[in-house]
């Protein structure tokens, strides 16, 4: 173990025996790694240096290795997790060569033995153990090479103990990505660690259920979350590579569940490489997406039509156009759900145009509370707002409560054009009204047309007349001039050449807005309002998105 106090290396020994720690069911201690498996995605170099800096980062959040004591660290919340689960040793690796790399990684590493080794505590959440095996195993040389034995069997016997841990634990974690991460990390665990042989089919069966209810049949994750979406394919990534490191062959169901995982992210990535916002979500950074993409040994085409995963993709000659044609995630498999439904985000090449506000995801934030909840709401995303109400209800307590509940969509494609027709209930309820929004993407992606129907359905009737807004928010960059006439707005930004903007129905305007970016940071910028009334018998606004050149 490299640094440390005489007392520290003294308890890590005492680790090391047998007393305070469960043995293999053969009743021997796991000595070494039978195989090391390589993690092609490439780290962060940055954030690397800062950690040989001695600082971590996360969001808004940086604290100093000298002072963190994992004894007295929460085990819970967005910075916590991410040193708990040790990704962050792909970063230091991408800093450090292994020597360097290893003081801080060691160093780490049995500050946490020393914390939680011989407790089962928060820090065994299923999940973070699963990551946690993930990364320990990928970046063995980063933690392992201590010529120091106490230190080296103590952490291969609390490895050893997390993944037994996990057989009988993994299936407790949430329905979703975390119980993926769980089981995830107890197949490598079974592939990596000696002994563990006996245990892979069992780890295999239980993450298949796991993939099962976590994914919608078309790859994508039932919490609609582009971020999670985005740590689905890094885990399933890390795993294959233990496969192969191990001299194993992937299950067939486990192999398509990953390459369908990759569709679903590509689906949701716009012209600039980075995500596109939706659950609360920011785009994350493209280079970091980029690195994951390259790495994970895993190859798809963008997911165009995903009915269940909802975020459908009509993409041409560079533009590149999503909507979310889906009823916004359950409660409790989405801590960020939003109301979102038929918001659609736009880019040309590089440059996005018209985006959603986005939020701060899973990322440590000092944003305010209320803004957070603020940026969940439908006026938010880029769609129609009916009397400045929610499409989908967000209660006080943040949870969702009533409203899209069907989703009906009609798409189809010819020489000329790419068309969606799409429609939901989130106001028929309240309203009477049905929202519908027809999409239609020119071949030569220079034209986006589109029309947002209010249309009567159900008893429920508007006495008079109630007030609508449909909102595009323009992405940081793009200015917006009106034009003379004011039914229009002329585009420009640096990254595309001017797009105007028509519309009838309403009378535009131009008011401010924000935008949220892959670092979790607010960032001022403008958006296009059409606004007008709609009285019972419903009404049509017509809209349209043109390239100059």
């Amino acid at each position: 173990m490299s640094g440390g106090s005489s007392a520290e290396r003294a308890i890590v020994t005492r680790l090391a025996r047998g007393s305070l720690l469960s043995r293999l069911k053969q009743g021997k201690q796991p000595l070494k790694l039978v195989a090391v498996p390589r993690d092609h995605v490439h780290g962060d170099r940055q954030r690397g240096e800062a950690l040989l800096a001695g600082r971590f980062t996360a969001g808004t959040e940086t604290i100093s290795l000298k002072d963190l004591d994992f004894t007295a660290a929460d085990s819970s919340g967005p910075l916590a997790e991410q040193l708990q689960g040790f990704s962050w040793l792909r970063d230091l690796a991408a800093a450090a060569s292994r020597e360097k790399g290893a003081r801080i990684g060691e160093a780490m590493v049995g500050r946490w033995l020393l914390a939680h080794g011989t407790r089962v505590d928060e820090a065994w959440a299923p999940h973070l153990w699963g990551e946690r095996i993930l990364f320990w195993t990928a970046y063995a040389p980063y933690i392992l090479s201590s010529s120091d034995g106490g230190y080296r069997s103590a952490l291969l016997n609390t490895l050893a103990r997390g993944a037994r841990h996990l057989d009988g634990n993994a299936d407790k974690a949430p329905a979703g990505l975390d119980r993926v991460t769980a089981w995830c990390g107890g197949v490598a665990a079974s592939l990596l660690v000696q002994g563990g042989v006996p245990r892979v089919a069992r780890g295999e069966a239980g993450l298949g259920r796991a993939l099962s209810s976590a994914q919608f049949d078309d790859g994508g994750l039932i919490s609609r979350s582009p971020f999670e979406q985005m740590q689905l394919v890094d885990r399933l990534g890390l795993l294959r590579a233990c496969y192969q490191a191990a001299k194993q062959t992937i299950p067939d169901t486990i192999e398509a569940a990953s390459q369908a995982s990759l569709a679903a992210l590509h689906g949701v990535t716009l012209g600039d490489g980075a995500l596109s916002s939706w659950q609360g979500c920011n785009p994350a950074e493209a280079a970091r997406l980029t690195a994951l993409i390259d790495g994970c040994g895993l190859r798809a085409r963008p997911l165009r039509q995903a009915r269940g995963w909802g975020y459908h993709r009509m993409s041409a000659l560079g533009t590149i156009l999503i909507i979310d044609a889906a009823p916004p995630p359950q409660q409790k498999v989405a801590a960020q759900g939003s109301a979102s439904t038929l918001a659609f985000e736009l880019s040309d090449g590089a440059q996005r145009l018209v985006v959603n506000c986005g939020g701060p995801g899973p990322l440590p934030t000092d944003l305010p509370v209320e803004l957070v909840e603020g940026l969940r709401t439908t006026a938010a995303h880029s769609t129609l707002v009916l009397a400045d109400t929610n499409s989908t209800n967000i209660l006080t307590d943040g949870s969702l409560g009533k409203g899209v509940e069907d989703v009906a969509i009609d798409r189809h494609e010819d020489n000329d054009s790419s068309r969606l027709e799409a429609s939901h209930d989130g106001y028929v309820r309240a309203f009477g009204m049905v929202h519908k929004r027809s999409l239609m993407l020119g071949n030569d992606g220079k034209e986006l047309r589109g029309a947002d129907h209010l249309q009567p359905k159900g008893r429920k009737k508007i006495r008079e007349s109630a007030p609508y807004a449909v909102r595009f928010h323009l992405a940081p960059g793009v200015e917006p001039t009106i034009t003379a006439d004011g039914m229009g707005a002329i585009l420009r930004s640096k990254g595309a050449p001017p797009w105007n903007f028509r519309c009838r129905g309403g009378n535009l305007a131009v008011e401010e807005s924000l935008w949220i970016d892959g670092h979790g940071q607010p960032h001022r910028t403008m958006q296009l309002v059409i606004a007008g009334e709609v009285s019972a018998l419903g009404g049509e606004i017509g809209w349209q998105f043109r390239r100059a050149s």
